[in-house]
C-alpha cells in the first residue's frame, strides 16, 4: 500500500529547496524548510509553509548535521525528508537515520548509495555489470603510481576516491610530474572529504562528458531518460548543459541508456540517478561515476521529457510504480540550461559574494529559471554561489540557443559580479554554436571567453541608464558594473526614458 506523504521537510537551501517546494505546492504537500543562521531571510525560507533554524552559518554548522534536522522533521510531523542535492543527499547514514526515525527518505537506498559512494567500489561493481571504465588502478603510493601509469601510458588522471566537483583532482601528462600532482591531489582529497586515497585513470584525450538520466521505483522498473552533454566546465564543474548531445547520435545514446539501465539493476537502484561518462572521440564511452542524487541540471530533462522529475521521486518514495515504459519515453526538441554564479570570469571564475540590488530574470515562450535570489537579497560566502539556472527549451538546437542569447540580453543583476557576460559571449562563440566543444574547450578558448570587451562611452552611458531604471523607486543608490555585456534592452529602457 503506498505510504502517505502530506508534509515534506527539504533539508537543503537555495534554488534546489525551492525548485522542490514548487512541486510539493502543486502536489497538495505541505513544505517544511530548514535554514542557518545566516539564511534567515533567504527565499527558500519564505515559500515554506513552516521553517526551523538548525545552526551556524557553515555548512558543517547546519545542513550537515543530520541530528538537528531529524530533530526538526519529528517536531514538525513530517512524512518525508527531500535531501535536494549536495550536502547529505548522498549520504547513506542520513538514509538510514531516516529510517530508523520512521520517516521517508525521498531518493535511493542507502544500499545503493554505499555501493556507488566510493568511486573506487564503484568501478569495480559497474565493471562486474557490464559498464564500460576507463582503464585504471589503485594505488598506496607515487611510486606505485608512477609503475602504472607506465603500463596505461600517459596522460593519466590522478581522483580522489570519495570526492566530486573537481576536487582532489590533477592531470598528468609526464612521468616527472607524478610526484608533486600525486601530494597535491592527496592534499585536496584530505582537505574536501578527510580521506587521502587517490586513484589512477587513463585520461582520455579531448572528451565529452555526456551522462545518462535513470528512473527506477521499487519494484524493479527502470527507464533511462536520454543524456545531457555538460562538458562545458570550469574547474571540472559543469557551467552549461544541454540535450540532445551534439557530438552522439541516437543510437550511441540507445546503447548509453541501455549499460546505464543495466548498471542501475545490478545495485538495486531507484529513484532518480545519473550516470556519468566520458565520451571519446571514436565513440567510446567510460563510466565515471553515479550521482545518487537529483542532479543541478535535470531542467533540460524535464524540458524534452515532459516529466517532472521531483514528482516522479515523490510518487516513487509512496512506493507507487512508474507507470509507462522505456518505450513511452519520448524525446521532443532540444534543450539548454546555463548556471548563474554571483563569481567573476575574469578573476578564474573567484565567488562573488555580496547583496544583490536588483534582479531582472527573462521570461517568454520556452524560458524557465530556477532560482533562489530576489531584490536585496544576500549571497552568502559560505555556500555555493549559484543564483540560479537559467534553461530554454526550443524544437531545434539552432532555435534553443538564439532563445537562450535572448534570454541572457535579459537577465540583469546589481550589486555583485556574475557570469552573464561570459554566458553571452559563449552563447555567440561559433564553434559552440557548431556543438565543436569538449571539456577543455574553456581552457583553450579563456582569452576570448573570459573577458569583457571595453564599453564605448554611449554603451556605458545605457547601462548606467537601464540599471537606473531598473532599480527605480527602491530607494538606493545602484552600483553600475562598467565591465558588464550591455543588454538590447538597454536601449528600449533609454528610448522610454527620453519619450517620457
Amino acid at each position: 500500500m503506498p505510504a502517505e506523504i502530506r508534509k515534506v521537510l527539504i533539508a537543503n537551501r537555495g534554488e534546489v529547496a525551492v525548485r522542490v517546494a514548487r512541486t510539493l505546492r502543486e502536489m497538495g504537500i505541505a513544505v517544511v524548510a530548514v535554514y542557518s543562521d545566516v539564511d534567515r531571510a533567504a527565499l527558500h525560507v519564505r515559500v515554506a509553509d513552516e521553517a526551523y533554524c538548525i545552526g551556524g552559518a557553515t555548512a558543517a554548522e547546519s545542513y550537515l548535521r543530520i541530528d538537528a534536522i531529524l530533530d526538526v522533521a519529528k517536531r514538525a510531523g513530517v512524512d518525508a525528508i527531500h535531501p535536494g542535492y549536495g550536502f547529505l543527499s548522498e549520504n547513506p547514514a542520513f538514509v538510514d537515520a531516516c529510517n530508523a526515525a520512521g520517516i521517508v527518505f525521498i531518493g535511493p537506498p542507502a544500499a545503493a548509495m554505499r555501493q556507488l559512494g566510493s568511486k573506487t567500489s564503484a568501478r569495480v561493481k559497474m565493471e562486474a555489470a557490464g559498464v564500460p571504465v576507463v582503464p585504471g588502478a589503485m594505488c598506496d603510493t607515487a611510486e606505485q603510481a608512477l609503475v602504472e601509469a607506465r603500463k596505461i601510458g600517459f596522460p593519466v588522471m590522478l581522483k580522489a576516491a570519495n570526492g566530486g566537483g573537481g576536487k582532489g583532482m590533477r592531470l598528468v601528462d609526464r612521468a616527472e610530474d607524478m610526484p608533486s600532482a600525486w601530494e597535491r591531489a592527496r592534499s585536496e582529497a584530505r582537505k574536501f572529504f578527510g580521506d587521502d586515497t587517490v586513484y589512477l585513470e587513463k585520461a582520455i584525450v579531448r572528451p565529452r562528458h555526456v551522462e545518462i538520466q535513470v528512473l527506477g521505483d521499487q519494484h524493479g522498473n527502470i527507464v533511462h531518460l536520454f543524456e545531457r552533454d555538460c562538458s562545458i566546465q570550469r574547474r571540472n564543474q559543469k557551467v552549461v548543459e544541454e540535450t540532445p548531445s551534439p557530438a552522439a547520435s541516437h543510437a550511441l545514446i540507445e546503447r548509453m541508456g541501455a549499460i546505464a539501465v543495466q548498471g542501475a539493476q545490478a545495485v538495486g537502484y531507484f529513484s532518480a540517478g545519473t550516470f556519468e561518462f566520458l565520451l571519446a572521440e571514436d565513440g567510446s564511452f567510460y563510466f565515471l561515476e553515479m550521482n545518487t542524487r537529483l542532479q543541478v541540471e535535470h531542467p533540460v530533462t524535464e524540458w524534452v521529457t515532459g516529466l517532472d522529475l521531483v514528482r516522479e521521486m515523490v510518487r516513487i518514495a509512496r512506493g507507487e510504480t512508474l507507470g509507462f515504459t522505456q518505450a513511452d519515453v519520448e524525446r521532443r526538441g532540444a534543450s539548454i540550461e546555463c548556471r548563474v554564479y554571483a563569481e567573476d570570469p575574469e578573476t578564474g571564475f573567484l565567488p562573488s559574494p555580496g547583496r544583490i540590488e536588483h534582479l531582472a530574470v527573462p521570461g517568454g515562450p520556452g524560458v524557465r529559471d530556477d532560482g533562489g535570489a530576489y531584490d536585496g537579497c544576500e549571497i552568502s560566502s559560505y555556500y555555493d554561489p549559484l543564483i540560479s539556472k537559467l534553461s530554454v527549451w526550443a524544437p531545434t538546437r539552432e532555435l534553443a540557443i538564439a532563445r537562450m542569447r535572448r534570454a541572457l540580453s535579459e537577465y540583469i543583476v546589481t550589486g555583485i559580479r556574475t557570469n552573464l557576460s561570459f554566458h553571452e559571449r559563449l552563447f555567440s562563440n561559433a564553434e559552440f554554436v557548431a556543438g565543436r566543444y569538449d571539456t577543455g574547450f574553456l581552457e583553450r578558448n579563456k582569452e576570448t571567453l573570459l573577458t569583457d570587451p571595453p564599453l564605448d562611452g554611449q554603451r556605458a552611458e545605457d547601462l548606467a541608464i537601464a540599471l537606473a531604471l531598473g532599480a527605480r523607486g527602491q530607494g538606493r543608490p545602484v552600483r553600475v558594473d562598467a565591465t558588464a555585456a550591455v543588454s538590447p534592452w538597454v536601449s528600449q529602457f533609454r528610448a522610454r526614458q527620453l519619450r517620457s
